[in-house]
C-alpha cells in the first residue's frame, strides 16, 4: 500500500446545513479534492492529463460511512491512500479527520472510492497510460 495523502480543509458556511453541520454529501468533494491533490502531489496534473493524454478519470463507485460531524470553521484532514491499482481503475480509501486542541483525532467519515480511465472525448473506457500507471506505483 502507498502511503497516506494528507489535505487540510477548512469549513465554510457553504458546507453546513441549516442544523450547522457538514451536510453528508459535501464529504465528497472533500473527497474529490484530496484526490485531486494526491495526483497533483504525484505529479499529475487533471487538466494536463486531460490535454496531453486524451483521457481521465472518473468515479465509478462510492460507499461512504458517517461517524460524527464537523462543523462551522472546523479544519478537517482528508486523507487518499490506494489500496489497488489495476489497468484501468483504482480502488482509493479516503477519511475525513478532525483534530482536537489535546492531539485527539476523530475519524468524520470514510469512503471507499473507486475511479476509473475513460477517453475524454467518447467517455468509453480504456487502459490507464504506463506513464501514469508507474507513478501511482
Amino acid at each position: 500500500m502507498k502511503q497516506i495523502f494528507t489535505f487540510p480543509i477548512r469549513i465554510y458556511w457553504e458546507d453546513t446545513d441549516a442544523g450547522g453541520i457538514v451536510f453528508y454529501a459535501n464529504y465528497l468533494k472533500f473527497f474529490e479534492r484530496a484526490r485531486t491533490e494526491w495526483l497533483r502531489a504525484l505529479g499529475i496534473g487533471q487538466q494536463d492529463l486531460k490535454t496531453q493524454s486524451g483521457g481521465m478519470f472518473v468515479v465509478s463507485e462510492t460507499q461512504v460511512k458517517h461517524f460524527a460531524p464537523a462543523r462551522l470553521d472546523d479544519l478537517i484532514d482528508v486523507t487518499a491512500q490506494s489500496l489497488e491499482i489495476g489497468r484501468a481503475t483504482l480502488l482509493l480509501q479516503q477519511q475525513a479527520w478532525l483534530s482536537s486542541p489535546g492531539g485527539v483525532r476523530t475519524l468524520l467519515a470514510q469512503a471507499s472510492i473507486r475511479i476509473g480511465w475513460v477517453d475524454s472525448h467518447t467517455l468509453k473506457p480504456g487502459r490507464i497510460p504506463a506513464t501514469i500507471l508507474k507513478a501511482l506505483q
